[in-house]
């Protein structure tokens, strides 16, 4: 890691880890991550500038790009959210509004603000748990009173002087109880309390689930109403029994909740959702508007236009304040089969200027796909079987074949890419999956395995329509 942020090559590294081809789509997303790292350390006069290059990225179905977005988020360091423009609906619709997207990626920002500011709270948050939990297996003694002599009644002197009564103090608490306190707090360090039950108050949901048609989304009334209902009613909590290891994790939730200061956590989201932050709007052909209409397409066109303002830049009301979306990152994906980028809005294309194309996949590909990935559908296979006892082996041809087959199956039919493999071994290791066999604990899948169990659904080309 460079600079405590990925450089290029090493984004791309990772990303090859998981998606196989596709270069130029990985360098092009790869830049414009590290883009980001750089504009942070760009002479302040100019970083306002700066503005992010969106990316749309062309290409059939099952080519990686929704996989690129998947493995994007763990390497992106800031708040990451995929939508499906098919979702949203034009503002005055029922449906879900552009604008809840920004409001999603500030409350994963809050989230994640607070998952950090939380890290460096947890060993303080554990030791109040274990307080209260010992509170709960040794409740403290209650104090003694003193007896309290009162003097004797003399006559007041000639000038006033007021009554001194003795001082109140508690006594200590013994030691005997301090000792006991220490043992329990030994015993529980060591988990040999763990399955004894105590009884504890847990938060209850008060507020039954209601759903509101109106034009404008919940969210878009800037009120949250739970927020707003919890501080006129008191918080309802129910009585449980739980093991004393259940009952920990929800103690020191509690006490993190306490702990982390939600006022030094929003502006800080805010902030990083506004010069951070990358939103993946994936499937974004299918708002393209359809040829066959004169007007204007509310499910479509309707969602361009709304999206437009969004992507350009503009404010956005969120229940934690205003978002300005000038500097937030969009990388939109669409397989484009039955349209082109250019059918979309000419404002909208040009706020995308950076474009991809990624390629179909042959055979070749289909075989790298099999086997190199980290978590590879054979790997996946092999780990399915292996929880049965049965070790799953794959021979160079069988792998070979079975790529041959997906890239026929692909040609002669629709073309879904990758995720024909899915189909093509479920279908070869169906039966061994239904019924896995108890003598053998070794299985070794050949070609002529692969060709004696496809070779009839694939040549009968009704067969291969329906089953794969």
């Amino acid at each position: 890691m460079n600079n405590q942020y990925l450089t290029p090559r090493e984004i791309v590294a990772h990303l090859d880890k998981h998606v196989v081809g596709q270069d130029k789509a990985k360098k092009s997303v790869a830049i414009a991550l590290r883009n980001r790292w750089r504009r942070r350390n760009a002479p302040e006069d100019i970083r306002h500038e700066i503005m992010p290059n969106n990316i749309i990225m062309i290409g059939p179905t099952g080519v990686g790009k929704t996989e690129i977005a998947r493995r994007l988020a763990d390497l992106a360091q800031a708040p990451f959210l995929k939508v499906e423009a098919s979702k949203f609906t034009e503002v005055g619709y029922v449906g879900r509004d552009v604008e809840s997207m920004v409001r999603d990626l500030v409350d994963i920002a809050v989230n994640m603000v607070k998952h950090e500011k939380s890290a460096g709270l947890k060993d303080k948050a554990e030791e109040n748990a274990i307080e209260r939990i010992l509170d709960l297996l040794l409740p403290p003694t209650p104090p003694k009173r003193h007896s309290m002599e009162f003097p004797k009644y003399e006559p007041p002197p000639p000038k006033r002087q007021p009554l001194e009564l003795p001082k109140y103090e508690p006594l200590p608490p013994t030691d005997t109880y301090e000792r006991t306190r220490e043992k329990l707090k030994a015993r529980l360090m060591e988990g040999k309390l763990d399955e004894r039950e105590v009884e504890i108050d847990t938060p209850q949901s008060q507020f039954p689930v209601v759903e509101i048609f109106s034009p404008m989304g919940m969210e878009e009334l800037g009120v949250n109403f739970q927020e707003m209902f919890s501080g006129m009613m008191p918080r309802k909590s129910k009585r449980r029994k739980l093991p004393i290891k259940e009952a920990r994790r929800y103690i020191v939730n509690e006490e993190l909740n306490k702990l982390v200061n939600m006022d030094e956590v929003i502006p800080e989201a805010l902030d990083r959702a506004q010069e951070n932050g990358i939103i993946f709007v994936d499937e974004i052909d299918k708002i393209v508007g359809s040829d066959g209409k004169s007007g204007p397409d509310v499910s479509r066109e309707g969602v361009q236009r709304d999206i437009l303002p969004i992507v350009e830049g503009s404010g956005v009301n969120t229940k934690y304040g205003m978002v300005k979306t000038d500097h937030v990152l969009f990388i939109a994906a669409g397989a484009f089969h039955a349209t082109s980028p250019s059918d979309l809005i000419p404002e909208l294309q040009g706020r995308f200027p950076i474009r991809v194309e990624l390629d179909s996949l042959t055979a070749k590909d289909f075989e790298r796909i099999l086997i190199e990935p980290k978590a590879s559908l054979v790997k996946q296979y092999q780990a399915l079987l292996q929880t049965e006892g049965v070790e799953l082996v794959f021979s160079n041809d069988a792998v070979k074949k079975i790529a041959e087959y997906a890239e026929k199956v692909n040609s002669k039919s629709e073309n879904i890419g990758a995720r024909r493999l899915h189909t093509v071994l479920t279908n070869l290791l169906q039966e061994i999956l239904f019924e896995p066999p108890k003598a053998k604990k070794k299985i070794t899948i050949t070609s002529k395995m692969v060709e004696s169990t496809l070779s009839e659904i694939i040549d009968d080309e009704d067969l291969s329509k329906y089953i794969l």
